[in-house]
């Protein structure tokens, strides 16, 4: 395919940023359209002295008045077509962007010309907060109407089209003239199928900068533009669906890579990409703050939506467990595998995040959680000694330790392999010191962790494990046990770590129940042993015992088991977890 780029520049009453804009982009010796949207006399001047100084590679076009962005990008855009050229780079005239990106944004269309570049920002101390945070809103929008999140800043004027998908859109629909042309035109495109690039670009706002977005109108214009696209959005929802389901013809943002597509064998919990950005995580932590639980909430629905569709791997595991908890509590209250039971579950996991969040913050009380029989517990404590203490990816064991730390009721600690969900738990650590504090993480549980471990056992602190989890060391060891009615590999890690130590071992899960958790602390053992030549014999009776009270508060509470992915594939390859 030929490539042959050039630079579309609108304009409106820049005089003192275009010189510099031009002389910046000059460099790289591309074709420069500038279109004047209808600017005043001196602008003008300055726009005719720049023509004929770049004569030759600058091309001057002048609407008789102001239109708008959209306006002047759309003449650009056709401008340029009809000159031959393939590819154009808009790039606004304000000086906001960094010239010297130009080439990444060529090479990225060089290797996938059908696809639309796009700029992501990174802003520096200049940008005004309510510029930074306000642009967010929009963002999500289009990521609900494109039902993606592909198009990860929909406002940036720094982006790269291919004419003639741009064009044909432009000549079929009736567009945007204003601010709210850059929002529709990619949401448009994507419906197309068009395959979206991103670039991160240094932004800066300048001191005397000039703004032409209008607070009240250009936010009016937005509005109605979203609710149009949201109209459309649901209009064509049945082929969005589908398209989820179908592969594209070209590759679509490297950034969004996360997305599982097509039928992949089952791997390892520790392979599958944690999913969502950081930025989308810490949005949500400051929209708790600053709104509160129950606005912040909904915006899990839509966010829930977008990775059910998305995320074919988890659906797949979700519809699998349940699969395996209809053969051992095959009641009517047994949720049945599909789209409905996997929304609730993804949903589930959601808030249980968003829960640990508002714990670690300060938004959740001591009585929204409750012991369903504190006698164990209170015991333990009033003892003074450490325990281990066996939890599961079950319910929210984090709030909990939240509470406790808080509280200072108990030295609690939790024992995990972090790098699976790194960017969440950064969000939970910038959400309060104590988060780190209070955290250990391990590549594996063993007799090496075990030397870790003791110092915080004769300290009487409870330190908190997963049971339901294999180890994230390839070399961890495994040993069967019946699951809802199958066989799962367990990790051997807990009882050789709770042998080493020699403290008693607690059993503790916590179950939201309606608007409140509920707490179940319950005695598992005084004392494991694991005599040597009996050791495999003991590892699978303490593996099967944890199993079947793990059954059974799965049964107790369905959705709240967040293992996506497939637990019963680790038995099918062998107890060490190796093919």
């Amino acid at each position: 395919m030929r490539f042959a780029p050039c630079i579309v520049i609108p304009i409106y009453n820049h005089k003192d940023a275009i010189g510099a804009t031009v002389a910046h982009l000059a460099v790289h010796a591309l074709p420069l359209f500038v279109v004047d949207d209808g600017s005043d006399e001196p602008t003008q001047q300055v726009l005719a002295a720049l023509a004929q100084q770049y004569a030759g590679q600058l091309t001057l076009l002048r609407l008789p008045e102001n239109g708008g962005k959209g306006a002047a990008v759309m003449a650009g855009l056709r401008a340029a077509r009809s000159a031959g050229y393939t590819h154009a780079l808009q790039i606004d005239a304000d000086g906001q962007h960094d010239a010297a990106d130009v080439p990444r944004f060529l090479d990225a269309a060089r290797a996938e010309p059908d696809a639309v570049i796009l700029g992501r920002p990174v802003y520096d101390d200049t940008v005004p907060k309510s510029r930074l945070y306000g642009r967010y809103l929009t963002h999500v929008w289009v990521w609900i109407e494109t039902l993606s999140l592909t198009i990860r800043d929909s406002m940036c004027g720094f982006r790269l089209y291919p004419l003639a998908l741009a064009c044909e859109l432009i000549d079929s629909v009736k567009l945007p003239t204003r601010m709210d042309f850059d929002i529709e035109i990619l949401v448009r495109l994507h419906w197309l199928r068009a395959a979206f690039r991103s670039i991160p670009t240094r932004v800066t706002y300048a001191a005397d900068g000039v703004s032409h977005f209008d607070v009240l109108w250009d936010n009016v214009r937005i509005s109605r533009s979203h609710t149009r696209l949201v109209f459309g959005m649901l209009w064509r929802l049945p082929m969005l669906l589908a398209h989820k389901l179908m592969p594209r013809r070209r590759a679509s943002v490297a950034d969004c890579a996360g997305e599982q597509q097509g039928a992949r064998p089952p791997e390892a919990w520790w392979r599958i990409a944690e999913r969502g950005s950081h930025l989308g995580m810490s949005l949500l932590a400051l929209s708790c703050k600053l709104f509160g639980r129950r606005f912040t909430a909904l915006w899990l629905h839509p966010i829930v939506a977008y990775f059910l569709l998305t995320g074919r791997a988890a659906r797949d595991a979700s519809a699998n467990y349940f699969r395996h908890l209809g053969t051992v509590a095959p009641s009517g209250d047994t949720p049945r595998p599909g789209w409905r039971s996997a929304y609730r579950h993804m949903l589930a996991f959601a808030q249980s995040g968003f829960d640990k969040l508002a714990a670690w913050t300060g938004r959740v009380n001591e009585t929204d959680v409750s012991f369903d029989d504190p006698s164990a517990f209170e015991a333990l404590i009033a003892s003074g000694k450490g325990a281990l203490v066996i939890g599961a990816h079950l319910g929210n064991l984090e709030m909990v330790r939240a509470l406790a730390v808080r509280g200072a009721h108990a030295k609690v600690t939790a024992v995990v392999y972090t790098e699976h969900a790194r960017r969440f738990n950064h969000v939970l650590a910038a959400s309060n010191r104590d988060f780190a504090r209070h955290l250990l993480e391990v590549g594996d549980f063993g007799p090496q962790t075990a030397v870790l471990m003791q110092q915080r056992i004769d300290a009487g602190e409870l330190l908190v494990i997963v049971g339901d989890r294999v180890p994230a060391n390839e070399a961890g060891r495994t040993i069967d046990a019946q699951f809802l009615g199958a066989s799962a590999p367990f990790a051997q890690g807990p009882y050789v770590l709770a042998h080493a130590l020699g403290c008693p071992v607690y059993l503790f899960f916590c179950l939201k129940e309606r608007d409140r958790y509920r707490m179940y602390f319950e005695p598992f053992a005084e004392r494991i042993e694991l005599p040597r030549r009996e050791r495999a014999q003991h590892l699978a009776g303490w593996a099967q015992r944890y199993a079947l009270r793990l059954e059974h508060y799965c049964r107790k509470a369905p959705y709240q088991w967040f293992n996506f992915f497939d637990f019963w594939a680790g038995s099918k390859r062998g107890a060490n977890g190796r093919p």
